[in-house]
């Protein structure tokens, strides 16, 4: 846990706590919507060979992921941690353009 929260940068175990539970939360919620949109397009196990269902689901959690967990990460308190860590995911997956938006 020392190494965890040495890298992460945060000083106490309530932060680490908090981390933890937002990571928690934002997991099962980020799945149960990218579940929720594949039923309603109509998509799901039976109709589906599984490996095209779980790249499907794949495809559709990973935007989702990083806004809930920036947005739980708020919620909780704790978006100096999560905001950066949101937006280099979106970076990863080629959708950082969204936050690099320049001053005209």
């Amino acid at each position: 846990m020392n190494k965890l929260k040495e890298r992460w940068g945060i000083a106490t175990v309530y932060q680490f706590i908090l981390i933890i539970v937002v990571f928690a939360i934002n997991g099962s919620v980020s799945a149960r919507i990218s579940s929720f949109l594949m039923k309603l397009i109509g998509i799901n196990e039976d109709n589906t060979h599984w490996f095209i269902y779980y790249l499907i689901l794949l495809v559709l959690v990973l935007p989702i992921y990083p806004f809930l967990l920036m947005g739980f990460g708020y919620l909780f308190g704790q978006s100096k941690f999560f905001f950066p860590f949101g937006k280099r995911m979106l970076a990863k997956i080629g959708l950082g353009f969204i936050f690099n938006k320049k001053a005209s």
